[in-house]
């Protein structure tokens, strides 16, 4: 019951408003108001009032102004770097090691025969281009298939309005237009990779990349037509045929406890072949180092076997290494670095931790299971990382588009490699993607870098090794203990050793912070106020309650404008309608005080007068109260 008249009363007090005027509301606000100005509008005099509200109103602007740029400010998300030192004992970084050449070439040598004869043909015919030489004196003729699926030419560029295309083994010249290939004037010409739709579809579809030199051509020409061979060769052969632990890796000690290849993981990289990683944490728990220094650290000695390297595949010669966490896969091409052959290297490493905040600070990711990108390096079950990423995205494009994958990453599920037998336009379409900025743009787009990762930064020194008082009996006992032979069968083209080592325990940490805080705000905010107008958060709080009370009476006057309009619409539509209640009510009250000051009339008057009787006078009309309430009771 309580509750019952409770909300009557909350009702009618809704209906009453505040019970102000706009004008009314808005000087009781002034009067009472703790901001500095409001008071002096309607106390002081016409001329000082001017000035006051003047005065008022532009520093409310500067409020208003300032609070927009902290808004901004704040919601731009602005964040800072810090970097703190701290020193721990820390987890030995993954450490592997490749062959800078992928393949041993007696071992693929079958499989690239006929393509180091066209080559060497070919290099016949670039370093002597005169009629009646280079293949006319090879005693088997050339198979040209090869040729012709991506042949490469020599563009004459001594006349730059008409360059001339010089196919190396035909006698025919091509005048190449300007929209066709663009390229610098050398002695020998430009020497581009021509891509299979120029021999099938006409000169129209070419694409044409240009070389300064020769050696660059060579090894680009030949690194896409042994990748078209290698792409339909088994894994476990082309795992076979790269260098295996037992012959690659001679010597290992970890501190003061000895190791050997057992110790290493093998991966497949189809970059450099066969790769071994030391201390993955994939299978065992990662070591930590004990100590700092060169003797706490890995010590290898690599044996690199450089007198079996492909000539025109791999033109440097060593080792190539690289640090990364435990769990990530190891991206050498862009991130290892080479170890000369005949010298011992020196790596001290020294450790920075980044830590970056998440969105919406930064777009960064945790664990990559929000980039829209499929990982194709998740079955290797490694982290995620933005190389990964990246390599993913121009893969699954690649098979969109070309329809196969390139030989350099995984394949999805369902998918070959690209080949010039099954995919004769594959490396057209590949080079027209990897010069794509648009579909380079996509994949930067998409792909997010981590929000925490370790970088190793690295120190590096070199000496030859062995010396040449030592180079004797360091090779006669590394050679006996591989191959169980008194012969030397190592040398100094082939052997390397590596030190890695913590410099220090030290480690750095980069980690980032919010710029702008909610505290910050709300200071910044309320010191604009306090500085401008002298307010506080109680007098936002008054100029909420005037703001309420205001939008109060306009709606109780816009609901009485409402309801004026609808009476006023329901007369115009029934001029005649009978009276309410209230109306006859009125009227009653209205009659009954004129029969008291007129004096009450004998019934029979009041009565309905006769048939045939004259019509009563009006202007001496009265009526009964009890007629009037009856016709009451009947209208209701």
């Amino acid at each position: 019951m309580n509750l019952k008249k409770y909300l009557v009363r909350a009702l009618h007090r809704l209906q009453k408003g505040p019970g102000y005027t706009y004008k009314e509301l808005l000087v009781w606000y002034c009067d009472n108001t703790n901001t500095h100005g409001p008071k002096r509008i309607i106390k002081e005099g016409p001329k000082k009032k001017l000035i006051w509200f003047f005065l008022t109103l532009l520093f409310a602007s500067l409020v208003f102004w300032q609070w927009g740029i902290l808004i901004n400010t704040y919601l731009s998300y602005n964040v800072t770097s810090s970097l703190s030192i701290g020193f721990k004992t820390m987890k030995f970084p993954a450490v592997t090691v490749c062959n800078a050449n992928p393949f041993k070439y007696s071992e693929v040598k079958p499989l690239l025969k006929e393509l180091d004869r066209l080559i060497e043909a070919a290099l016949e015919r670039i370093l002597q281009p005169t009629p009646g030489n280079g293949s006319e004196n090879v005693s088997s003729p050339l198979d040209l298939e090869l040729w012709n699926q991506i042949p490469l030419v020599l563009i004459d560029e001594h006349d730059k309005d008409n360059p001339v295309i010089l196919d190396i083994f035909e006698t025919n010249q091509t005048i190449v237009g300007d929209e066709t290939a663009v390229s610098n004037q050398t002695d020998m010409g430009n020497l581009p990779v021509l891509c299979p739709q120029c021999s099938h579809q006409g000169s129209d579809n070419c694409t044409y990349r240009n070389f300064t030199s020769a050696a660059q051509a060579v090894t680009e020409w030949y690194i896409l037509q042994s990748t078209s061979i290698l792409s339909k060769v088994p894994l476990q052969d082309r795992i076979r045929m790269g260098y295996q632990a037992e012959d690659m890796i001679l010597a290992c000690l970890y501190g003061a406890e000895p190791c050997n290849y057992k110790n290493f993981t093998q991966i497949y990289h189809p970059d450099h072949g066969n790769c071994y990683i030391f201390n993955w944490g994939m299978d065992e728990e990662a070591l930590n180092s004990s100590n700092p220094g060169a003797e706490f650290g890995l010590k290898l000695i690599l044996d690199i076997s450089q007198q079996d390297y492909i000539p025109y595949l791999s033109s440097a010669a060593g080792a190539r290494l690289m640090l990364h966490q435990q769990k990530s896969f190891p991206f050498l091409k862009d991130q290892g670095i080479y170890a000369m052959a005949g010298t011992e290297t020196s790596i001290g490493v020294l450790v920075d931790e980044l830590e970056r905040m998440g969105y919406p600070y930064s777009d960064c990711t945790m664990n990559g299971s929000d980039v829209p990108v499929r990982n194709l390096y998740s079955q290797y079950n490694t982290s995620y990382s933005i190389q990964a990423c990246l390599r993913s995205c121009f893969q699954n494009h690649m098979v969109e588009i070309c329809g196969c994958g390139h030989y350099m990453f995984p394949l999805p599920e369902g998918v070959n490699y690209c080949n010039n037998e099954d995919n004769p336009g594959w490396a057209y379409c590949y080079s027209s993607l990897r010069s794509s900025i648009k579909q380079r743009q996509i994949c930067i787009d998409s792909c997010k870098e981590t929000c925490n990762d370790t970088q190793y930064k690295m120190t590096i020194s070199m000496a030859d090794w062995p010396s040449e008082a030592s180079e004797d009996w360091i090779f006669h006992i590394l050679s006996y203990e591989r191959d169980m032979s008194t012969n030397v069968t190592l040398d100094r083209n082939g052997i390397i050793k590596l030190n890695i080592y913590f410099q220090e325990y030290n480690y750095r940490t980069i980690s980032e912070s919010a710029a702008t805080t909610i505290v910050w705000l709300l200071s910044s905010l309320g010191g604009q106020f306090g500085f401008w107008m002298g307010g506080s958060v109680l007098c936002l709080i008054e100029f909420g309650e005037i703001i309420i009370d205001s939008l109060w009476i306009t709606i109780i006057h816009v609901i009485g404008w409402c309801k004026g309009l609808k009476q006023k619409r329901a007369r115009v539509r029934y001029p005649d309608m009978p009276p309410t209640v209230s109306e006859l009510v009125e009227a009653h009250t209205n009659l009954g005080f004129q029969h008291e000051a007129m004096g009450a009339l004998p019934r029979d008057e009041a009565l309905p007068p006769e048939p045939g009787t004259p019509p009563p006078n009006y202007d001496s009309l009265r009526v009964r109260p009890l007629d009037i309430l009856s016709l009451g009771s009947n209208v209701e």
